[in-house]
């Protein structure tokens, strides 16, 4: 599959309606990551690498979230990643949101519901990944480091993302972040699920139109 150019974009048209994109998928991504968290059949792997930070600092899930965004903005330098409006939006945005989220949800006892919670957590959370970085106007901290790999190596965003995921819930883990099925679920299936949508909520630059001699 081609890639997609996911870089921040000046688009003259409907400025307006790619900010709605932007925040409508922050919000949802806010949201999956709770509905995740509130399944307790394993966290999504940078949830896994946050509850690790809130064990060791007290923090809540959304500031550690925000924290841990904020570091991975470092890696950025060397890969020479672009930062936008949405990569500060997706800091605040999403750390805000989770906690929220959380605070709605109740936590889940019956199985049926776990597992309710866990796939549609997960589906939300590919959607909600697809819509905001498709907005382009700067992705989340995270989403940078992936698309900024995915071009650097010439790798799909599938693969890339599916490797990242792997690496941050080893080292959530050994911070004491909870692992369990949903975190294989998490890791195997949102590469794809993003690589599907990106498609369909990208925007592309708009063209000059030619002139005809």
């Amino acid at each position: 599959m081609a890639q997609i150019d996911l870089r921040p974009v000046r688009i003259s048209r409907d400025p307006a309606r790619r900010s709605v994109q932007l925040l409508f998928g922050l919000t949802l991504y806010g949201i999956s990551s709770a509905m995740l968290t509130r399944a307790h059949l394993g966290l999504e792997p940078w949830g896994v690498l946050a509850e690790g930070v809130t064990k060791h600092t007290g923090l809540t899930f959304g500031t550690a979230t925000g924290l841990i965004s904020l570091a991975v903005l470092l890696l950025w330098i060397p890969l020479r990643q672009r930062p936008g409006i949405g990569t500060v939006a997706n800091v605040v945005v999403v750390a805000v949101v989770v906690d929220l989220a959380r605070a709605v949800l109740p936590d889940q006892h019956d199985l049926s519901w776990r597992i309710v919670l866990l796939v549609g957590g997960v589906a939300l959370n590919g959607l909600a990944t697809a819509t905001y970085v498709g907005a382009r106007l700067g992705p989340g901290a995270r989403d940078g480091l992936m698309t900024g790999l995915a071009a650097r190596t010439g790798r799909s965003v599938r693969l890339v993302r599916t490797c990242l995921e792997i690496s941050v819930v080893a080292a959530g883990f050994a911070l004491g972040g909870t692992v369990g099925f949903g975190t294989v679920l998490y890791a195997l299936a949102i590469g794809p699920l993003t690589q599907a949508v990106l498609p369909l909520t990208t925007w592309r630059e708009e063209r000059e139109p030619q002139q005809r001699h």
